[in-house]
Parts: C-alpha cells; structure tokens; sequence
C-alpha cells in the first residue's frame, strides 16, 4: 500500500500576483501602534499601462491609516502573513 503524506514544511506556496491582491488580508509580523492586521484596498495601476504594476495601498484594520509600498514586501515571511494570524 503507499503512503499518502502532506507537503512539508518547505512546500512551495502559489506565488503573489499583483493582479489578484485586491481585498486580500495580511497580518504584520512585528507590529507597530497596535496595527497588525491590514487589507490590500487598492491595486496601483502604472502610468502607461503597459508597465507592471508596483505599488500597493494597505489599510490598518484597527486605525484605518493607510500605507503605500512595494506590493513584493508582502512576500518577505519576516514582516508578513497572508491573512489574519
């Protein structure tokens, strides 16, 4: 018989799409002002639009304070979570 197991711990995640962030939620891993959990409100669009989209704006949950940056931090596991934690 074989041995069905799960991925391990090292398992590959389906990479980040700017396209498809809209409304995802992430969780800070070291917050600051009591801000941890954030929703991606809003996708920037490149001027001309046949650059690649590089900006992001992220919503505090708790203050509403809103934030732009580079929609690749998100995939730096040492400041953030994808969904809320």
């Amino acid at each position: 018989m074989s041995e069905v197991t799960s991925p391990g711990p090292r398992a590959r995640k389906n990479p980040l799409s700017p396209k498809k962030l809209l409304l995802t939620k992430w969780t800070a891993v070291k917050p600051r002002h009591r801000e941890k959990h954030f929703v991606v409100t809003r996708v920037i669009e490149p001027d001309p639009p046949s650059m690649r989209v590089e900006q992001i704006e992220l919503e505090a949950v708790h203050s509403k304070q809103v934030y732009l940056l580079h929609w690749r931090e998100l995939t730096d596991a040492s400041l953030w979570r994808q969904g809320w934690v």
